[in-house]
């Protein structure tokens, strides 16, 4: 049975970054546009994982996609709803990387701009979970050039899950839109809905 899929983009970013932008064109070349959401996640922890448990409800058991810290976000939600998660370059106890960029943010796509402060460094904190050590819920794509998080921390914290990782790339995820048949498949898409998709056209 397909899933319904549920992708939470990273910090500074929004439904329109690019790897939310391939998978919702896929998602309605195959005719499954209703079965995706891309919420524009709040700057705030708790607001965003509100929204992200709104979601949750509304659509069931969705397949949760998290990328950067839209991947911390996705494993504590795995881990308390007894979801499963496909995680991209995510981020690993993002409360630790802030020293020294407390202050004014910009929103890369909304041009939002907010101020970051030690009330969202503890509401990320309190999110800390240790995921289950489980190939069947999760799935971890890493990239080792990430020039924004340290691939060697997801790799440890993840060593028990189905690890993908790729020499280069980026924190973006170099090739993502060709690696979405191993999402699709993830998500119990039947392969007859997009084996005629052309990937490097999204």
């Amino acid at each position: 049975m397909t899933e319904n899929i549920l992708y939470l983009h990273g910090l500074n970013s929004s439904p329109d970054s690019l790897k939310a932008s391939q998978l919702r064109r896929c998602m309605a070349r195959m005719g499954l546009a209703e079965q995706l959401r891309v919420p524009a996640l709040h700057h705030h922890p708790r607001q965003a994982i509100a929204q992200i448990e709104a979601e949750i409800a509304a659509m069931g058991s969705p397949l949760l996609v998290g990328s950067s810290l839209g991947g911390y976000y996705a494993t504590h939600l795995a881990e308390r709803y007894g979801l499963r998660a496909l995680l991209i370059n995510p981020a690993v106890r993002p409360h630790a990387l802030f020293d020294g960029f407390l202050g004014p943010q910009k929103n890369f796509y909304s041009d939002e701009t907010w101020d970051l402060t030690t009330d969202h460094v503890n509401a990320l904190a309190e999110l800390e979970v240790i995921p289950s050590q489980d190939p069947e819920r999760y799935q971890v794509w890493l990239q080792t050039a990430d020039e924004t998080l340290d691939y060697r921390q997801a790799q440890a914290l993840y060593r028990g899950c189905a690890l993908r990782i790729q020499a280069g790339g980026d924190h973006g995820f170099q090739g993502f839109a060709q690696r979405l048949p191993m999402l699709f498949a993830f998500a119990g898409i039947a392969p007859k809905l997009w084996h005629d998709i052309d990937f490097s056209d999204l």
